[in-house]
């Protein structure tokens, strides 16, 4: 085996390192004999030192800390997936996940959405705020569009919203197991502490919240089946399967199907009738 197969992580920053332009940064493209940064040059954008910044391409030194890592990932302007693999190949994990907010979804994904005709589509957050709908939803679970948008997450409609709870079928196994998919969702995207405000308001908004929040149980989403009463199509079954959203781990996709044909045509007929509110 070569030095350099031996040497995955310095392979991986020198050929991150010769890919940028010096120009861009603000350095000198004058007689240089090879592309991109030096190495006391993405040292400097690192804040680190250049003999140590060496010693990591020449695989020497030891396994850097994370702290590092990440000085080196914002000098040499890593995406996050770049970020990711260079954690990888360093220590052997990923870093340690940060949350950062949603605002939206690309149109990309929300023509995905839009095209499942009868099939209610939502995209929520970690933080269970949903920030994209299809038109199936907005009649068949919730007219995510008519409420404010601090308004439209799961947990508060769910605990504050007595016609929604009234809808639900086997309403506390539903909150059980929506409550313990939150807590999973808010840990592993590194959201707890984003998390607390939202659970502080509802414990003092909801007793049944309080005592499943204090419970600490963890559930996954995976699919299953949900029960409905709806105001017009009367008591419906729709499975459902959740998928991740491809480079935003903060993402996720709930697809609900109508179980049967019958109750597919009934979907669409309401989805193609004049606009018309789910279950607000």
């Amino acid at each position: 085996m070569t030095a350099e197969a031996d040497n995955l992580l310095g392979t991986y920053l020198k050929d991150r390192r010769t890919r940028l332009d010096p120009a861009a940064f603000g350095f000198p493209v004058a007689r240089r004999r090879t592309p991109g940064l030096r190495r006391e040059e993405v040292a400097q954008r690192s804040n680190i030192s250049p003999t140590w910044y060496t010693w990591l391409e020449q695989g020497r030194g030891g396994a850097p800390s994370a702290d590092v890592l990440n000085r080196i990932a914002a000098g040499l302007m890593l995406t996050e997936p770049e970020r990711e693999h260079m954690f990888l190949l360093a220590l052997g994990r990923p870093p340690e996940v940060r949350y950062k907010a949603a605002e939206g979804v690309t149109p990309r994904l929300q023509r995905v959405l839009d095209v499942l005709e009868v099939s209610p589509a939502i995209v929520k957050t970690a933080t269970w705020d949903v920030i994209a709908w299809n038109r199936a939803a907005a009649v068949v679970l919730m007219d995510y569009g008519a409420l404010p948008v601090g308004e439209r997450n799961i947990l508060r409609i769910m605990f504050g919203k007595p016609h929604v709870r009234a809808a639900q079928h086997d309403w506390d196994s539903i909150a059980r197991f929506v409550v313990g998919a939150f807590r999973a969702d808010a840990a592993r995207a590194g959201a707890v502490s984003e998390v607390a405000q939202l659970v502080d308001e509802l414990c003092r908004l909801s007793p049944e919240f309080e005592a499943l929040w204090r419970e600490n149980d963890v559930v996954s989403h995976g699919e299953g089946l949900k029960r409905l009463r709806h105001p017009i199509l009367g008591p419906i079954e729709l499975e459902y399967s959740a998928f991740a959203v491809d480079g935003r781990p903060d993402l996720s996709m709930l697809v609900y199907n109508p179980v049967t044909p019958a109750m597919a045509e009934r979907i669409r007929s309401l989805v193609t009738s004049p606009p018309a509110s789910g279950l607000s």
